[in-house]
Order: structure tokens, then sequence, then C-alpha cells
């Protein structure tokens, strides 16, 4: 996963990345999901440490968001949370 993110970061994708693909019917992809979830942040951390990127927690917060959950959704179009009727 880490070489995977790295490859990404070095071209400058990380921030469109879809994030992980799994089974989401197996109750294991809740865990496999949140190792991801920790390993992103652990790398992105370490890179902040190095200055590598800026310590810029909104910066930060959107990017994981993003990754995690709102590429996702808009790459595949899906429409989800609460609908106002």
């Amino acid at each position: 996963m880490e070489w995977q993110l790295n490859a990404l970061s070095n071209v400058g994708l990380l921030s469109r990345f879809v994030g992980m693909l799994t089974d989401s019917r197996s109750f294991m992809s809740y865990p496999r999901h949140e190792y991801f979830r920790r390993i992103l942040c652990n790398l992105l951390g370490l890179e902040v440490e190095r200055g590598e990127i800026p310590n810029d927690l909104g910066l930060l917060g959107s990017l994981i968001r993003g990754i995690c959950f709102e590429n996702a959704k808009e790459y595949f179009g899906l429409e989800c949370g609460r609908q106002e009727l």
C-alpha cells in the first residue's frame, strides 16, 4: 500500500486517487479500509514532518477526505448521503 501511495504521490496524482477497492459485502472490508486510512495518514504525516508537503490541516483534511470517499463518489457518479424531500 505504501509503495502504491508513494508512486501516485511522485507523479502528482495522489489527490485524485479513488481509494482502496474491496468487497464491501465482506465484514473484513471495514478493518481493511481502516488499515488503508491509517497508512495514508501516516504517509502524509511523515511527508509533513520532512517538509515535503505543507502543514495545513485544512488542505490535508480535504486530501484525505477526497481519497477516502469524495473522489470515488465523484468518479462513479454516486449520490450518497441524506436527500431533502
